[in-house]
């Protein structure tokens, strides 16, 4: 006996086409889950946690069991992995970002987060570049203060787990992009030198340093060119702010703003040990009587700034030297390139 025909399907409402065509923009993302949520984002891929753990001289590494427990406590299912070389965080990065992880986070310094964040930028296809979680377990941590992220683990896992997010932007110097600030000249010089102190930690190392180069006094001949301006001649600092300020005490560029889309540096030529010694207490004050104020200090907003020095000098950014000596830098502003969770 000849089994009868299954009963034919019904026939899709208005209601079930319509909620495929909504759907079918995402169909490429696969595992991808958004909703929407009183302006958060929620993601149903694990979250990526890159952990530094030679941040603040290995104490990133003694935190690790810490961040894991706040984890479990929020009941919040995220990967930890550690870095183990200087520019893998940057590979880890490229590779959530392909494998469309959700949130990426930082764990570690202002370094940490620069290499994270260009990591995410060789990688992604789409602008703006995030969600991008900041876990500040570094020494300074300039750009978690200035977010007003916590520096307490749990309470820092909270707020990255509600997914609250800010569109700032992101400047460019050459093939690297940072996001706090970056500089050439004294201040790098400083870098390098602190990065030898074994003895100091923190900000007194910071200080410490700074005092050493004002001690040796470097001094180099550069030519800046701006849209609407430009300058040659002697040169002791230059220093670029997306933010205001660096090395956890610093204001080098006390009117930086990292959403107005544009670039703000500051250039100048301290003839003297004793006037650049003179000048140190207005690189710590963020408002009136700040570096900005100096009479051999220049503060310029611009989009663009291009420095050909007739020697080499030590470049930097976010901290990190990536160039002990180069003659031709390129600095250009990427506006609202960088969607960060904050409180």
């Amino acid at each position: 006996m000849e089994k009868p025909l299954p009963a034919p399907a019904p026939t899709p409402s208005a209601k079930y086409w319509k909620t495929m065509a909504f759907l079918a923009p995402f169909a490429s993302v696969g595992e991808l889950i958004f909703e929407r949520d009183v302006g958060n984002w929620r993601c149903n891929m694990k979250p990526l946690i890159i952990l530094n753990p030679y941040s603040n001289r290995w104490k990133a590494k003694e935190r690790k069991k810490e961040i894991e427990a706040a984890l479990v406590s929020l009941q919040w299912d995220a990967e930890i992995v550690e870095t183990n070389a200087p520019g893998h965080a940057i590979q880890l990065a490229a590779q959530a970002v392909q494998e469309r992880r959700a949130p990426i986070v930082a764990a570690g310094g202002d370094g940490t987060l620069s290499e994270v964040i260009n990591g995410m930028m060789h990688a992604a296809q789409e602008t703006p570049i995030g969600p991008f979680g900041i876990l500040p377990i570094g020494t300074a941590n300039d750009l978690g203060d200035q977010l007003a992220i916590p520096r307490d683990i749990h309470q820092t896992l909270k707020v990255i787990a509600q997914g609250k997010t800010r569109r700032i932007d992101l400047c460019q110097i050459n093939n690297r992009y940072f996001v706090n600030n970056a500089g050439l000249g004294l201040e790098p010089y400083i870098t390098l030198l602190q990065a030898n102190m074994k003895r100091l930690n923190g900000v007194p190392r910071y200080l410490a340093a700074t005092l050493l180069g004002i001690i040796h006094h470097p001094t180099w001949h550069m030519h800046l060119e701006w849209d609407g301006g430009n300058y040659t001649g002697p040169v002791t600092l230059i220093s670029i702010g997306n933010w205001a300020r660096t090395g956890g005490i610093f204001y080098t560029v006390p009117h930086a703003s990292a959403d107005d889309g544009k670039i703000t540096f500051i250039h100048g030529y301290i003839p003297t040990r004793l006037k650049t010694l003179l000048a140190l207490p207005m690189i710590l004050k963020p408002q009136q009587g700040n570096i900005s104020e100096h009479p051999l200090v220049q503060e310029i907003n611009t989009t663009w700034l291009k420095v050909r020095s007739e020697t080499p000098t030590p470049a930097h950014a976010d901290g990190e030297v990536f160039a002990p000596g180069i003659q031709e830098v390129e600095f250009r502003i990427l506006p609202g390139k960088l969607n960060v969770i904050v409180p």
